[in-house]
């Protein structure tokens, strides 16, 4: 029985996909995929990811500038750029943005600059939000709480049970990838078991964060079967009822 998946996150625009892109996503659609957004990094991103919505009818697209990139568009005009992108039907949210500080060289205050500033966008053209979040929860949650109301997601979800619920409470989806598979997973895994699936999302981030039993490959989209079924038997479900209420949850957050 095949079952059908919505990839909430990926990057098929990155160059480890540059040899065999049309190979790649062609295996995808055929597997079972359905829909797949790809999230955008920067604005050479932004226009990538708008060129494989255009290619491909199950390629959707969300445009927006990273944390690590931050930096870059400090002081510049790229949220001009960003809301010309986004008039084009097929991009449906904003992201990756957010707030990254594991790494020390990233400036902080410029990151939540950058970020803000998104997150004005975002409520004025009414679109959902793809947070990327690292070691950085509080901050994140906080500044959210600024630019209530918004729908969102928290892109790879690693915090605790208490920041899940906070973000619950807001009514984000908490995003779930292949780290729900690695052995280490305890903290997410407890999340999983703890969060009503209606406000979960599956993801793959691909070509990063291969599930177990295939990681240190490429990841996939179609790979997101691994997940499901990690969730499943964390919940004590039944696999095929999960793999159509992480589907309804991803086309409701994006409308589609």
């Amino acid at each position: 029985m095949s079952i059908k998946i919505f990839d909430t996150h990926a990057h098929y625009d990155d160059e480890s996909f540059d040899e065999d892109r049309e190979e790649v996503l062609k295996r995808q659609f055929d597997l079972g995929v359905n829909k797949i957004l790809n999230c955008a990094i920067d604005i050479d991103s932004c226009k990538n990811t708008i060129i494989l919505t255009e290619k491909y009818d199950f390629i959707y697209g969300a445009c927006g500038i990273h944390p690590s990139y931050s930096k870059d568009y400090y002081k510049t005009s790229y949220i001009n750029d960003l809301f010309e992108y986004h008039r084009n039907n097929k991009i449906l949210a904003v992201g990756e943005i957010g707030l990254d500080y594991f790494y020390k060289d990233l400036d902080v205050s410029i990151q939540k600059e950058i970020f803000k500033e998104q997150l004005a966008l975002s409520k004025e053209i009414n679109k959902p939000v793809v947070i990327h979040c690292r070691d950085a929860h509080y901050d994140t949650l906080n500044i959210i709480k600024e630019f209530m109301p918004l729908r969102g997601v928290i892109h790879c979800f690693s915090g605790s049970v208490d920041i899940a619920k906070e973000w619950v409470k807001l009514g984000f989806y908490l995003g779930i990838g292949g780290v729900v598979t690695f052995k280490n997973a305890v903290k997410i895994i407890e999340v999983v078991k703890e969060i009503p699936t209606k406000y979960l999302l599956t993801e793959t981030d691909c070509p990063y964060l291969s599930p177990v039993p295939l990681r240190g490959k490429r990841n996939e989209s179609i790979n997101i079967e691994h997940i499901i079924r990690k969730i499943s038997e964390a919940k004590n479900a039944d696999f095929y009822k999960i793999v159509d209420t992480l589907y309804e949850n991803a086309s409701k957050f994006l409308n589609l």
